[in-house]
């Protein structure tokens, strides 16, 4: 009957087999798991809902911030775009597996518009062994009175790498919110020179056997000199040693940090696609 019905809306007593569903794609539903694992399913905690059309075993999507298809038929993802339609639009982009995210995206570009930026291959990356290229022992958490400094190069890379400013609609206040969090959790790396960044990355989401790092930069006038491969070993060295599995995605067309990571020791293991949103 739910099937015919369409995607509905999941709740916290299915947690235990969304849980169990998201654990047989831990790398790629990583961003997901690590949310479902420290809040359930409530959609005020979770900061979104998770949608099936026939139980989690046949089909899964997260709508928050994110629209992120997990798992599904053709069929199935065109039950997540039908009921992402019927109201305003909540999310600021898709992203996830290409095979579920770029036919998802053909369903809702007629009814959202163009996408501002479509990204359709981003080699989704990983490692479970520490990595035999020397890392940088300069890299090393950030404090929580290093902050400032740290966001500076934060939004410097949110702009490269995203297009727009992160303080743009609030003045900055969610974002720096965000990077602080990352650092009292612990979850921020960073390479400082002369009270400047010249390194760093987080490790964006981390669920109980991944740890997905993101928002890696070197700053401009050090670039070429290897920063990024050695910072970036240490960085998912952390990671291996906390017991997870270091994993990123990376644009296609960065042939430079495609040799980086690939220097390092993380291979891919599938691909993702990201639709970034007016």
């Amino acid at each position: 009957m739910l099937k015919l019905l369409g995607a509905k809306p999941l709740s916290n007593k299915d947690t235990a087999n969304v849980l169990r569903v998201l654990d047989a794609d831990p790398i790629a539903t990583c961003m997901i798991a690590a949310r479902v694992q420290e809040f359930g399913l409530d959609p005020r905690a979770f900061h979104g809902e998770m949608w099936s059309r026939g139980g989690p075993d046949e089909s899964l999507c997260f709508y928050g911030a994110n629209l992120v298809p997990l798992l599904g038929s053709v069929d199935d993802l065109r039950s997540f775009a039908d009921r992402a339609c019927r109201g305003p639009r909540m999310c600021s982009s898709l992203v996830g597996r290409a095979e579920l995210t770029l036919p998802l995206w053909e369903m809702l570009e007629a009814d959202w518009g163009a996408a501002r930026e479509l990204r359709c291959e981003q080699p989704l990356l990983a490692a479970s062994q520490l990595s035999e290229h020397a890392a940088d022992p300069g890299v090393r958490l950030v404090r929580a009175d290093e902050l400032d400094v740290y966001l500076t190069a934060a939004v410097a890379m949110f702009i490269e790498e995203v297009g727009v400013d992160p303080r743009a609609n609030d003045g900055g206040r969610g974002y720096r919110r965000r990077i602080a969090g990352l650092i009292a959790a612990g979850r921020a790396w960073a390479r400082f020179e002369d009270g400047q960044v010249i390194y760093k990355a987080e490790i964006g989401s981390q669920s109980v056997t991944v740890g997905q790092i993101q928002g890696v930069w070197v700053h401009p006038l050090y670039r070429g000199h290897g920063l990024g491969s050695a910072g970036t070993a240490a960085v998912a060295n952390a990671v291996v040693r906390s017991g997870r599995i270091a994993s990123l995605y990376v644009n296609s067309f960065n042939y430079p940090a495609r040799r980086a990571y690939a220097r390092i020791g993380l291979k891919q293991v599938a691909t993702f696609t990201t639709v970034l949103l007016d």
